[in-house]
């Protein structure tokens, strides 16, 4: 890769980073669309943030992608946000403004929505699992999809209950936090599960829920993508459950951070795809 003084230059931050698909992602439409630019992978301690993005700021980027730990971080540092981050409380892309400011944007919202587009949740129950960032935004994109229920279950189930409350004005539907114990009454009448969590990320440990409880015409999405399968999907591929991986959230959710970036606004396509499941298949 060569870069021209005027290179236009964004990134990704994360702890760790180097698991992330967004630099192979943005790098396949730098090349397609011809662009002198540049969106690297930048590893980043919590403790750090606010120092690396001044310097950041300072280096030339336009800004950053967000991921975990720092979406929330990233909204509480963020001087302006879009509705998306407000609502969610998060924020999974910071840009760097001319006048010495730094926008928060949420894309999740949009990309989870459009991932999801193709199930019917319209007055239906949804099974939510995770009560973070990623929570925040999946109950979002849920609501805008037109689910009546939204049952968040988290390890902690008092996490649950201030997502709920948190986002309970903001939203038609019904949030109900409910425990761990309660899975099998959760998931009796769902026509989606939705795993937020990082359970499931390679080098980690998977989700462990008995899917025989769900219906046999349910839907089980994992943002998680690397692995594309993971063991939540596997489990419920082996049932004869459909399943939806996280590639299509992470394309969609891409595309306005790369606009913003970069100046273009992308497509996202089967040979996108197709690219990132190499990368995924090659480790």
């Amino acid at each position: 890769m060569s870069m021209s003084g005027k290179t236009k230059l964004a990134g990704v931050i994360g702890w760790p980073v180097a698991h992330s698909l967004s630099p192979r992602l943005h790098g396949y439409w730098l090349r397609q669309y011809g662009i002198d630019g540049a969106y690297v992978p930048l590893p980043v301690r919590p403790e750090d943030l606010s120092t690396v993005l001044h310097g950041l700021r300072l280096s030339g980027f336009k800004g950053v992608s967000v991921t975990v730990p720092h979406k929330e971080a990233a909204f509480a540092l963020a001087d302006r946000l879009d509705a998306a981050a407000k609502a969610a409380g998060a924020a999974n892309q910071l840009l760097f403004r001319e006048d010495g400011g730094l926008d928060g944007l949420n894309t999740d919202v949009a990309g989870l929505a459009a991932s999801l587009s193709r199930v019917a949740l319209r007055g239906k129950s949804v099974v939510l699992l995770g009560a973070g960032g990623a929570a925040r935004a999946a109950v979002l994109a849920l609501d805008q999809l037109g689910a009546s229920e939204i049952r968040i279950m988290n390890r902690t189930q008092s996490r649950a209950v201030t997502l709920a409350a948190a986002l309970a004005p903001t939203v038609k539907a019904r949030l109900v936090p409910m425990a761990a114990l309660d899975w099998q009454k959760a998931v009796g009448d769902a026509v989606l599960v939705v795993n937020t969590t990082s359970a499931g990320m390679k080098g980690g440990p998977s989700l462990d829920f008995d899917l025989n409880a769900l219906p046999k015409s349910a839907v089980v999405c994992d943002i998680v993508y690397n692995p594309l399968e993971t063991g939540l999907l596997l489990g419920a591929r082996a049932r004869g459950l459909k399943t939806i991986d996280g590639l299509d959230m992470l394309m969609h959710q891409a595309v306005p951070a790369f606009r913003a970036f970069f100046g273009v606004e992308a497509t996202v396509t089967p040979e996108l795809r197709r690219e990132l499941e190499k990368a995924l298949s090659n480790g």
